[in-house]
């Protein structure tokens, strides 16, 4: 991408022109730290960035209603994380928890990465995958199919007797929370703390590459069967189709919004507090 400050030779300065995507985006950042009392300065700075990467520590509520993800802070919700929980009834499973990722309600377009399908619970969802730092997320069909939902981690706890899958005696005490069960877990993201979601959406029409990165474990006390887990940042690259590296946060090409909250994310744009260019 050409560099909008870089000086020519010669007794002129030449104009180096940005793509009409990225200059769309730099534009609406520009709009919300107007309205967040910002100094352009800093907006303009950014001008020669290619990812923005938001840190944020966001839970994601059990049963509380799902985390809107708006990537690049347009006000559109570009993916929802919920995570759900419920008791089975009689002989079924004890309970049942599921984080889910799904994507933004008209936007066909948006898809996560991953592959297989959890049929467990009587519907077929694609398994979103935990990818590791450094990863490259970029075009790939194989793993960017369509689906507007997919399960990143399943956590069952089974009291009938016998348990299913044979698995044994069960425990009738189950259902109080008050003895140990037989359990399983589905997808790849339990007991991780800084794995990330592979994210395609776009911006005016055109693909651009994210990353969500999430903490999931299970929970504790009278949450035992539950699964807990947070939004701890996200990123995107403004370049499109470019693909992004998972975890990359710094550099002269990245810059750092101010930590996300839950209020900030439902208040998209006019939620960016101020721009710093990273170090």
């Amino acid at each position: 991408m050409p560099n909008s400050r870089q000086r020519h030779s010669g007794a002129g300065r030449g104009t180096a022109r940005l793509s009409p995507e990225l200059e769309k985006s730099l534009t609406a950042y520009a709009g919300a730290a107007v309205a967040a009392g910002v100094s352009l300065l800093a907006v303009a700075k950014s001008a020669d960035a290619k990812i923005v990467y938001t840190p944020a520590v966001v839970e994601i509520p059990i049963n509380g209603g799902p985390v809107l993800l708006d990537l690049n802070h347009d006000g559109i919700t570009d993916f929802i994380l919920s995570n759900i929980f419920r008791f089975g009834t009689g002989t079924s499973a004890a309970s049942y928890a599921t984080l889910f990722v799904g994507t933004g309600a008209g936007n066909t377009r948006n898809k996560f990465w991953g592959r297989g399908v959890d049929t467990s619970r009587g519907y077929v969802f694609r398994f979103a995958s935990a990818l590791r730092s450094g990863f490259s997320v970029g075009a790939n069909k194989s793993y960017f199919q369509k689906s507007p939902k997919g399960v990143m981690a399943g956590l069952d706890v089974w009291y009938q007797n016998p348990l299913p899958h044979g698995r044994g005696a069960g425990s009738a005490s189950c259902v109080s929370a008050t003895a140990a069960c037989a359990s399983g877990t589905e997808g790849q993201w339990m007991y991780t703390k800084n794995r990330y979601l592979g994210l395609q959406f776009t911006i005016n029409g055109h693909i651009h590459y994210g990353w969500a990165r999430v903490a999931v474990t299970r929970g504790t006390g009278r949450q035992k069967f539950s699964i807990l887990a947070t939004l701890t940042g996200y990123a995107y690259e403004t370049i499109p189709k470019k693909p992004i590296i998972t975890g990359k946060t710094k550099g002269p090409d990245v810059v750092t919004l101010e930590p996300a909250t839950l209020g900030r994310l439902g208040q998209g744009a006019s939620g960016i507090a101020a721009w710093r260019k990273q170090k």
